[in-house]
C-alpha cells in the first residue's frame, strides 16, 4: 500500500473536519478524537450534502441539510435512514494524517 500525507492533524479541529479534493472527488476528513480520524465521501448520499459541514458526534456525523446521520467507521446510515456513502482507509503517524493512496487515486469505471 501507498500512503499520502494529507497535513498535521492539528490541521483538523477536533469534532470538525476538513476537505481535501482527490481524484475520486472531495474527501472529508473528520477529527473524532485527539488522535482519531475518518475519510469519507463529503457528499451525502441522501441530497447531496456538503457532510464536512455537519455536526460531528461520537463516530458519525449528521448531515447538515436533512439531519442524515452517517457512521464514519462504515459508511453506512444510521436509524431509520437507508444509504451508504464512500469510507477511505486513513491513519495518523507522528502528528501526520495519511490516506491510502489507490483508494483515492482514480475513479472506478462503472
Amino acid at each position: 500500500m501507498s500512503w499520502i500525507d494529507l497535513g498535521a492533524i492539528e490541521d483538523v479541529p477536533l469534532r470538525g473536519a476538513r476537505v481535501v479534493k482527490t481524484p475520486v472527488g472531495c474527501v472529508a476528513l473528520f477529527r473524532t478524537a485527539e488522535a482519531e480520524v475518518f475519510a469519507t465521501s463529503n457528499t451525502c448520499a441522501h441530497r447531496n450534502g456538503p457532510l464536512s459541514e455537519g455536526i460531528v458526534h461520537d463516530r458519525k456525523v449528521t448531515c447538515p441539510l436533512h439531519n442524515w446521520v452517517w457512521s464514519l467507521e462504515t459508511g453506512e446510515a444510521q436509524g431509520a435512514d437507508e444509504g451508504q456513502i464512500a469510507t477511505y482507509p486513513v491513519m495518523v503517524e507522528n502528528g501526520r494524517i495519511l490516506i491510502e493512496g489507490d483508494s483515492v487515486r482514480k475513479r472506478n469505471a462503472a
